[in-house]
This record gives structure tokens, C-alpha cells and sequence, in this order.
């Protein structure tokens, strides 16, 4: 994994306003689980050559999702999981601490030889709030959690990167682009678009189209541990275990650029993009 910056009890309590339902061993796991995950799904990559991708894809949903699944019921049992490949349920609003999980996202990418736009996702949503995350980034040997993500720049030097879906880019993101001055940046899955900004090699993630929350509640909540923006398009913060699961829309950049890309939406309007 990346650098370890520890995160004590306070600094983590402090997060949930002194909430002691979290705990050090908590992003340990995370981290570990989306290791073990990537490393199964890169092996079923490299092995499944006589697969076809919609098969190939369907089979690594299926065994991100299991191990994921059986490694958080023996390690927290007591915790409720959602997951991109599980059944919802409803006892899951009742619980304290609920595990939001996308097994591979990017089953596209995934399914495309040499494609390295798709990833883990693991968090842990406390209140709302995805308090430990852990991204995997398979077939880039990348695991990024709320311990060990670097700190994001503070400010956009130079022309702003805005990053996109590479499979349906809508005429609302081009225009936005253009309102910033931005130059495009065509990538898979949500997660690796998050972790590009993370890792500034894109200063923006906006998506307007909506999402569900397993496909952004590891990401958000790394990219929020690295000080960037991630906000609703109204600005107000990302809550997650709500009773949908449906996210209609968010805003991931360095903080400098925030104001600014939430104008440029409002220019264009509320349009799905």
C-alpha cells in the first residue's frame, strides 16, 4: 500500500463528531479486502482468455463479491454490507455501521485486455458519512484508503483536466469543459476517475447522470481524506445508506476549482449528463 498515515481514535471520532463506532483496524481491513479482491480478479483476468468479456465480467462480479462478503462477515459480523451484486435490505438503515461495496467497478474495462480503468471499492459509511474507504486499482498494483492517500494540492496549476465517462460522454460535459477551459480526459470506471483527481492526474470528476451509492461512497470518501471537494451539484455534502440507493448526481476536484465548476453546471442546467 501507499504511505501510511496513521489515523488514531480522536482523529477518527473527530470526523463523526466523537462517534466511537469506528476504529483504527477498520481501514486496515478495508485496505486488505480490496488488495485480496484485486489480486483474485487480476488472476481471473489473466486466466480467463476463453472467456468472453460479458462472461468474464459477470464471472469477476461474482467472485469480487463473494470474498468481499465472506471476509467482512468473519472479520465484522455485526456490521450490514450493500453491495453493487447483493440483495438490499431495509435492516441495513437501522444499522450503526453498514460496509457500501462495488465488487469491480468497470466490468467493461475490466472485460477489455490491458485496460487499467477499473477498480475495488470498499467503504465503511458511518451517519452518512464514508468514513473509511479503501480504492483498489488492480492492474495498476495501487491500493489508495483514507490512511494512505496522498494530499491533493490545493490548487489547479495551469489548464483544468476535467475527466469524463470514455463510453458516453454527454453534450453537458463538453460544455462545462469548454466554460472552464478545461481539457477532457476520457477514463472507465467511477472509481479510477475519483482516484485520477486523487492522484492529480485530473483536477475534476463531475457527473450529472446519476450513480448508485456503492460506486461512489469508497471513492468519495478517499478523495474527502486527500482534502478535495466532493459535493452534491448544489454543494451540499454526499450522504450515503439512504433507503435508495440512487445518487443523482456529484462534483469530485481540488477545492480551488470547486465554486467554479458548480457555476459552470448551473450554466448549463440540470440536464442528465
Amino acid at each position: 500500500m501507499d504511505r501510511e498515515r496513521p489515523q488514531p481514535d480522536a482523529v477518527l471520532a473527530g470526523r463523526l463528531g466523537g462517534s466511537a463506532s469506528v476504529v483504527p483496524s477498520d481501514v486496515a481491513l478495508a485496505g486488505a479486502i480490496a488488495q485480496e479482491a484485486g489480486r483474485a480478479l487480476m488472476a481471473l483476468r489473466s486466466g480467463g482468455r476463453d472467456a468472453t468479456p460479458r462472461e468474464l465480467g459477470d464471472r469477476g462480479d461474482r467472485l469480487s463479491h463473494a470474498l468481499i462478503t465472506r471476509r467482512l462477515a468473519e472479520q465484522r459480523p455485526a456490521d450490514a454490507v450493500l453491495s453493487e451484486e447483493g440483495a438490499d435490505s431495509v435492516a441495513r438503515l437501522e444499522a450503526s455501521r453498514v460496509w457500501i461495496v462495488d465488487p469491480l467497478d468497470g466490468t467493461r474495462e475490466y472485460s477489455e485486455p490491458g485496460r487499467s480503468d477499473w477498480a475495488v471499492h470498499i467503504a465503511l459509511v458511518v451517519e452518512g458519512v464514508p468514513v473509511v474507504a479503501a480504492v483498489s486499482l488492480p492492474a495498476r498494483e495501487m491500493v489508495i484508503t483514507t490512511a494512505t492517500v496522498p494530499p491533493a494540492s490545493p490548487t489547479c496549476h495551469g489548464r483544468p483536466r476535467l475527466v469524463v465517462s470514455r463510453s458516453h460522454t454527454p453534450p453537458q460535459a463538453v460544455a462545462i469543459a469548454e466554460h472552464l477551459g478545461a481539457e477532457i480526459v476520457y477514463m472507465g470506471s467511477a472509481g479510477a476517475k475519483t482516484m485520477a483527481v486523487v492522484l492529480g492526474e485530473a483536477d475534476a470528476y463531475v457527473h450529472l447522470g446519476g450513480q448508485y451509492e456503492w460506486d461512489s461512497a469508497a471513492p468519495v470518501g478517499v478523495a474527502l481524506a486527500a482534502g478535495l471537494r466532493a459535493t452534491r451539484i448544489d454543494g451540499s455534502p454526499l450522504r450515503y445508506n439512504q433507503p435508495s440507493p440512487w445518487l443523482p448526481d456529484q462534483v469530485v476536484c481540488r477545492p480551488d476549482l470547486h465554486a467554479g465548476i458548480l457555476a459552470a453546471i448551473r450554466a448549463q442546467g440540470t440536464a442528465a449528463a
